[in-house]
């Protein structure tokens, strides 16, 4: 029997029925006309943990031998993982250590902990938590439960296939799931492929998460320097070893898509379902909008809605973006004359469209910089011809549709000036969202590094966001790059973005 068929064993024994519903699968009426094929959703996010991973984590503990049970188990995660290895560990009886993240939401850690699992907060991010577990299996003794690089962990999730497939047993043209680490990708994909290989099997990762693709692209495993935390179900910087070997071997595409397309898909599933998934959850549903676009086939296409562990909070960035990712806003930058009847003659040029937002502040005699938020009913190409129609009337355009600091800060601060902020760096910063983030950027700043501007947002992450301005003099340049590094938050510098310069720059 090959390695593969093993799995195959695996998955048609696999316990996971104790703990796990056999999870519906909806059609997506409204996008199904939208799109012109048929779309389903594999509903995992109505699990008792609201998750896919009760099963692989059930899987692998209900399987432990007596002696390994009676050690007890330990893992590290920051919501999904930890919440389907308590109450996989309650149902049989079994102590359950879980390492989690000082930053992980409360909602989550109060979850886990409603599961009798011992919650252990330790560290500013996942690696940490698993680094601390790795010491605490050695101290203990427990028994470590892989998120996802587990043969048991993924035989698990491939219980999700095998439903799938017995629920749809008609043409299928493919599935979509979403990547993490890769358990559910790997699990899906090798049942599938064993039983229906005409049916394609498509990863989908986030576009600044993309472990997997990244992966493949290399033909080895790589470590990301940088994991975005939007979709945190998903933010994984290494794809796993096993997981990474049928991946690689099985799936027939990996497709990323942006934060702004996961925040469209969200919206998608609660026009459809009325239920409101995470990012991680909603995953599969953008990268099966990005595999359509472009498609020639109209046959029926699945996604894994894998879950629904969302922050309250989050919900005013979801449906911030949500517009943008579906293409239905254009953010542009405008520059109009400073003179009276202008803003007038510029909203005329735009006719009946909808104004999503328009922010404007006086400069007196200088040309006047515009932030206009423009609803369109036909996608890129609208926008591309009100661009046009602007600068065939003289009007100088940017788009910033795409710009991030545009998006998340920009369009929150417009008319902000400062004529006399000389030497004016601006950097986009990801604070670790916890009591003392800030007191160490500021006692790590130099006292004669002005801080010109700040603004701060965030959405319910574990990470807050923030824009700031240093007046750092030229000679200082190599001190302050020496900042940056001992900070060891994620940064970018945005000194040159057009947003700045139009909006906020006042030199």
């Amino acid at each position: 029997m090959s390695e593969n068929q093993n799995y195959i064993r695996r998955i048609l024994t696999s316990s996971v029925y104790d703990v796990a519903i056999e999870s519906p699968l909806d059609p997506m009426k409204r996008l199904s006309q939208r799109l012109n094929a048929p779309v389903f959703l594999k509903r995992e996010d109505l699990q008792p943990v609201y998750s896919f991973k009760l099963r692989g984590a059930y899987n692998k503990i209900a399987r432990l031998t007596p002696e390994e049970r009676a050690r007890g188990v330990i893992c590290a995660s920051a919501g999904n993982h930890a919440q389907g290895v308590a109450l996989a560990t309650q149902r049989l009886g079994i102590r359950a250590v879980i390492v989690m993240p000082r930053t992980t939401p409360g909602i989550k850690v109060a979850a886990v902990r409603n599961l009798g699992g011992e919650v252990v907060l330790h560290g500013d991010a996942f690696d940490d938590a698993r680094r601390h577990a790795a010491v605490l299996e050695k101290e203990q003794g427990l028994v470590f439960v892989h998120p996802y690089d587990d043969p048991d962990v993924i035989a698990g999730q491939g219980t999700v296939a095998v439903e799938l497939l017995r629920q749809h047993p008609g043409p299928l043209e493919a599935v979509f799931v979403p990547i993490g680490g890769g358990g559910l990708a790997s699990g899906i994909a090798v049942y599938i492929k064993f039983l229906r290989p005409d049916v394609k099997v498509i990863g989908v990762e986030p576009d600044d998460a993309a472990s997997m693709k990244s992966a493949i692209e290399a033909d080895e495993r790589v470590v990301l320097s940088h994991v975005g935390l939007f979709a945190d179900g998903v933010a994984v910087a290494q794809a796993g070893e096993e997981t990474f070997r049928l991946c690689r071997e099985l799936l027939d595409d990996v497709i990323t898509v942006s934060g702004d397309e996961i925040c469209a898909a969200i919206k998608d599933i609660f026009d459809d379902t009325r239920a409101v998934a995470e990012p991680a959850g909603a995953l599969a549903l953008a990268g099966l909008k990005r595999y359509r676009e472009t498609a020639q086939g109209n046959g029926p296409l699945i996604a894994i809605n894998s879950g629904a562990n969302l922050n309250f909070d989050r919900l005013q960035h979801v449906a911030e973006r949500a517009q943008i990712g579906e293409r239905s806003e254009a953010l542009l930058a405008v520059t109009i004359p400073e003179k009276p009847g202008s803003y007038r003659q510029f909203i005329r040029l735009l006719g009946q469209r909808q104004i999503t937002e328009f922010n404007y502040r006086y400069a007196s005699g200088t040309d006047a910089h515009i932030f206009v938020g423009v609803q369109l009913s036909e996608g890129e190409r609208e926008k591309e011809r009100i661009i046009a129609m602007l600068r065939e009337q003289d009007y100088p355009v940017v788009d910033l549709s795409d710009n991030e600091l545009a998006k998340l800060h920009v369009r929150h601060m417009v008319g902000g000036r400062a004529a006399s902020a000389e030497n004016e760096l601006v950097y986009r910063f990801e604070f670790p969202e916890r009591p003392g983030a800030l007191l160490r950027f500021l006692e790590l700043l130099r006292s004669d590094w002005n801080i010109s501007m700040f603004h701060y947002r965030n959405h319910g992450t574990d990470f807050g966001r923030v824009l700031a301005g240093l007046q750092v003099a030229e000679e200082h340049r190599a001190s302050f790059e020496g900042f940056l590094n001992e900070l060891g938050y994620p940064f970018w510098e945005e000194t040159q973005n057009p947003a700045y310069q139009l909006f906020l720059d006042g030199r």
